[in-house]
This record gives structure tokens, sequence and C-alpha cells, in this order.
């Protein structure tokens, strides 16, 4: 098999593997919890977003690596991780909590798009070698954070039951 073909089979898989697992694992757990600490959840998950940096770090990853990729993969990331961390740290301020929920997922999910379109662009699949030890990201973590980030908004547009948007009335005048 050419490296191109590893390479997109192993995307493949890793979306079908996560799939898998969010639907018999994650999924229930997600809507057991309300809105709230779901999203914190998903949130948490994403505030590991930093690590994308290594997309540019020399001696990681290949030396001819397209930085047409690596530099927007790697800081579109970190501002995907940063937002993720602020809504964090916003949880008690729900206004502010909920913009940067909208605002990590924008950004995230905008990030992975834009992400797998300068890697069709930059040819990446046919020199996936030159993702060095990143590799996995691709493979393994970004299908988990696509998958979330879809389930996110999912849950950011359905309507809330009115017992909810009660409660949360009471809560917001208390």
């Amino acid at each position: 098999m050419s490296t191109e073909s590893i390479f997109q089979t192993h995307l493949a898989l890793g979306y079908v593997a996560w799939l898998l697992c969010f639907g018999a694992y994650i999924l229930p757990w997600l809507k057991s919890m309300d809105r709230v600490k779901a999203h914190r959840a998903i949130a948490t998950l994403h505030s590991f977003r930093f690590f994308g940096l290594v997309f540019i770090l020399p001696r990681v990853v290949g030396p001819n690596l397209p930085t047409s990729f690596a530099i927007l993969a790697a800081y579109g990331d970190l501002a995907a991780g940063l937002l993720a961390m602020l809504a964090l740290v916003t949880i008690r301020m729900r206004p502010v909590f909920w913009l940067f929920v909208v605002a990590f997922n924008l950004v995230g999910m905008g990030d992975l798009v834009l992400d797998y379109y300068h890697a069709i662009q930059a040819c990446l699949p046919a020199r996936a070698e030159e993702l060095g030890a990143a590799y996995a990201i691709p493979i393994i973590y970004v299908p988990l954070l696509m998958i979330t980030h879809v389930f996110a908004f999912y849950l950011l547009l359905r309507p809330q039951p009115k017992a909810t948007q009660a409660l949360a009335g009471e809560a917001a005048v208390s």
C-alpha cells in the first residue's frame, strides 16, 4: 500500500473507531448530563489542543512538512484550546461561559476543516511520513475532536426543554 492509502485508511478507521466508542460510551454519558456539564466535559477534552503546536516543533515533525499546513494547524489548535480553557474558567459566569463554548466550537471546527483543506492542497496524505511523531494527531485525536464538535453544536442548537428553561430563568434571577 502507498503512504497515501495507509494514511487515508488510518484516518477513515480513526473515525469509525471513535464513532463506535462515542455511540456506545461517550454519547450516553453526555446525554445523561445537563447541557452545562456536557459542554464542560467537551471543553475539557478540547483544552488539550495546545498540543497541536507540535506541528511546528523541529525534529518532531519532518523538515518537509508543508508550512501551509503546519503553521495554521498549530495556531488554530492553540486558539481552540485556549478558548476551551476560557470556557472552563468562566463556568460560574454563564453568559461568558456560553460565549466561549460557542467560540471554541466555531474556531475549533473551522480549524479542523481548514486543516483538512490545507492538508489536501499540500498533498499531505502522500507525504504523511513528514508528520513524524505527530502522525497520531490526525489519526487518533482529530476524529474525536470533530465528533465532539458536531455533538456540541447539536446540543447548542437543539431546543431546551421547558423545565430546563424555567430552572435556568430562576437561577439567573437569584
